[in-house]
């Protein structure tokens, strides 16, 4: 058995199984093992807890977060890599292989059924997300899986960069808040283009997400208030008084008044503003409306 954390074991496993990285999954090989290492190490399950990996290719962090942890549930696309990783993986009972589509399945029954009904509670979550599909990814862990106690996500740097963005920065828009209202989300470490076969044209980065128990803001209408930053982004140019003078039919003039009432500038435009002051702005708004239906 061959290990996959250096590029000679993952050419091995290509040439011997007829194994062809596929673009459309954004399948990227991790070939140096101390990255491997560190990243399960960041990960950090402990021996207590079971563990998701997304998308494990050949195997090469799935062998070291098995090392770490109660047991791994394995959910990979791609079956063509089962022969594969049925070799890489030999002799680890503590691993378990799904082949679906992460996007398509409720993870945390799967990772229930996975491991005979044993207690998920805690569980964390572990991967190098494919680059083509990381925002619904986040998005799928941070709005349905309610046990999950963490995510260590390897991304686009500039995918990484944008959730941990500031105010008043290009990078600062609908996902930071989106993430922010879900989780804490906290800067690991840096992983360069070189250290993936095939090379990708840029680099990455590691950072962990944290799910905050009642979400960051209490919001009135969560649906309210999650079109108010949608729309806000896609209108990025505009200043939040014209954007919710649009988005919620109401005169200028009251729009500039209410905005002043709550301390806000109606120049602002949205990337000026943090997520309490768009929750602010939805809940007023909502609270007129109502006002207005009594």
């Amino acid at each position: 058995m061959k290990r996959t954390d250096s590029l000679s074991g993952i050419r091995y496993y290509m040439n011997k199984y007829g194994i062809h990285p596929r673009k459309k999954w954004g399948q990227n090989f991790l070939v140096d093992g101390n990255i491997l290492r560190k990243i399960a190490h960041l990960c950090n399950p402990g021996c207590e807890k079971l563990l998701v990996e997304i998308g494990p290719g050949l195997g090469g962090l799935t062998r070291e977060l098995a090392g770490i942890s109660k047991g791994v549930l394995a959910i990979e696309i791609d079956f063509g890599l089962r022969e594969a990783l049925a070799e890489s993986l030999q002799g680890l009972n503590n691993i378990r292989l799904l082949f679906a589509d992460i996007l398509q399945i409720d993870l945390e029954e799967e990772l229930s059924k996975a491991f005979g009904g044993e207690d998920i509670s805690g569980y964390k979550v572990c991967a190098n997300i494919p680059y083509n599909i990381t925002t619904p990814i986040i998005f799928k862990l941070l709005e349905t899986c309610s046990q999950m106690e963490s995510a260590t996500l390897m991304m686009q740097k500039e995918v990484a960069s944008r959730i941990l963005a500031s105010p008043d920065s290009k990078e600062y828009g609908l996902l930071t808040l989106m993430t922010a209202y879900y989780a804490e989300a906290e800067y690991l470490m840096p992983v360069s283009r070189n250290c993936f076969y095939p090379r990708p044209e840029v680099d990455s980065s590691v950072i962990q997400l944290r799910p905050i128990k009642g979400k960051r803001v209490q919001v009135k209408d969560e649906s309210n208030f999650k079109k108010l930053l949608r729309v806000s982004f896609q209108k990025r140019r505009k200043t939040i008084l014209n954007i919710c003078v649009d988005l919620f039919s109401v005169e200028k003039a009251e729009i500039h008044s209410i905005l002043n009432s709550l301390g806000i500038d109606p120049k602002s435009r949205p990337e000026n503003l943090s997520i309490e002051q768009f929750a602010l702005i939805s809940d007023t708004l909502v609270m007129r409306r109502l006002g207005n239906d009594i």
